[in-house]
């Protein structure tokens, strides 16, 4: 299996723990102890700490989804320009938030990654790469565009979408 295909494999797997509460293929997702760089600070945590942390994200912004604008893929690495929207569940007001992530994969599970965030209330101009903002993997693999289909993923710059 090539590494884009193993990190096209993982991002499908770890977009069901995102959107689907599916805390049981996090173990297929993340190495026993992930690596992470983000407004925590740098730290090293169990795969069974990062999934409570997810948990408490997904309790705490209602309905919180993942929006792809951007990424790449090379060999064990992926990076993603994404916005975070979700729900205020006081307000029930639209809350969105803008970054950028990259990550370092070892044996086809997240090892290490690197998280900027914007402030809240910060979205990208640019519309999201592929047709589907509600799903990544679309986005990304864009399973309704054959020119997207089955090949090593591309940036919107050089994949023909506009």
């Amino acid at each position: 299996m090539s590494e884009n295909t193993m990190l096209r494999d993982l991002f499908d797997r770890w977009e069901s723990v995102w959107h689907e509460g599916r805390f049981d293929l996090v173990p297929d997702c993340v190495g026993p102890h992930y690596i992470r760089h983000d407004e925590a600070g740098d730290r090293t945590v169990t795969r069974e700490a990062y999934a409570a942390e997810i948990a408490k994200v997904q309790e705490d912004r209602h309905g919180i989804r993942v929006v792809v604008y951007d990424h790449s893929f090379e060999g064990n690495r992926a990076w993603f320009c994404f916005a975070f929207k979700c729900t205020d569940p006081k307000t029930g007001e639209p809350r969105s938030r803008a970054g950028m992530q990259s990550y370092r994969t070892k044996s086809g599970k997240l090892v290490e990654t690197w998280l900027a965030l914007q402030p809240l209330g910060s979205a990208w101009t640019d519309t999201p790469h592929g047709v589907d903002p509600v799903s990544w993997t679309p986005i990304l693999w864009n399973r309704r565009c054959s020119s997207c289909r089955d090949i090593a993923p591309r940036t919107r710059r050089n994949s023909g979408h506009r």
